[in-house]
């Protein structure tokens, strides 16, 4: 059925539970290309924003929580049984998108709400970003479909470049020559570069 729709979630999502294996409790409190995010906070926003696109993918609100933006993700907020429901989350994420129907008509996720096709896109783009982010901050390999990469490029260049507060940062240059994937974390205002500062307590082994 994924080939009927616009974007597959299935390999991202996949990706992503891969990643999920090689955080270890101890890189918790490490730092993320995220701000002042750490691992924790980052992993509290992908619990939210799984189940946020999910319900908008299926036309539903949660009538539990207020309308609004949801809450600035937190280390305190993310459930202690991240490790099993996270990936339950990010399934039924995949499972939601892959219906014709979620990308019909309109959708609405964090307050805002716009043509179920943007929406999708906004839902990917978020989970490319976060996986690169999380696959950084954890010292991991992460590397995104070429084809989904240029559905993404084109619709971040739709955007301004000085970003969209609560979904992409201002937008940092990129060499025409950069893959594709580094375009376009450029173009969601991430420096590709980025890596966690070095812990001053470790030491330095001597050069080669």
């Amino acid at each position: 059925m994924a080939d009927r729709v616009p974007l597959d979630f299935d390999p991202p999502v996949h990706q992503l539970r891969a990643l999920l294996l090689g955080v270890d409790d101890d890189e918790l409190i490490a730092p993320t290309p995220c701000g002042d995010w750490t691992v924790a906070a980052l992993l509290d926003h992908l619990m939210g924003l799984a189940y946020a696109f999910t319900l908008a993918a299926r036309k539903r609100t949660d009538t539990t929580v207020a309308d609004g933006p949801p809450p600035q993700p937190s280390a305190e907020h993310l459930s202690r049984h991240w490790r099993s429901r996270l990936p339950v989350l990010l399934e039924d994420l995949a499972t939601a998108w892959k219906d014709p129907a979620a990308w019909t008509g309109t959708a609405t996720a964090g307050g805002a709400t716009m043509p179920a096709t943007a929406m999708g896109t906004v839902a990917m783009n978020e989970l490319i970003m976060h996986s690169w982010d999380l696959a950084r901050a954890t010292g991991q390999d992460y590397a995104a479909d070429p084809r989904t990469l240029e559905v993404l490029l084109e619709f971040l260049s739709q955007g301004p470049s000085e970003g969209v507060p609560g979904m992409f940062g201002p937008a940092i240059p990129a060499d025409p020559e950069d893959e594709l994937l580094e375009q376009a974390l450029a173009r969601a205002g991430r420096n590709a570069r980025w890596r966690p500062p070095r812990n001053p307590e470790l030491p330095v082994a001597p050069a080669a």
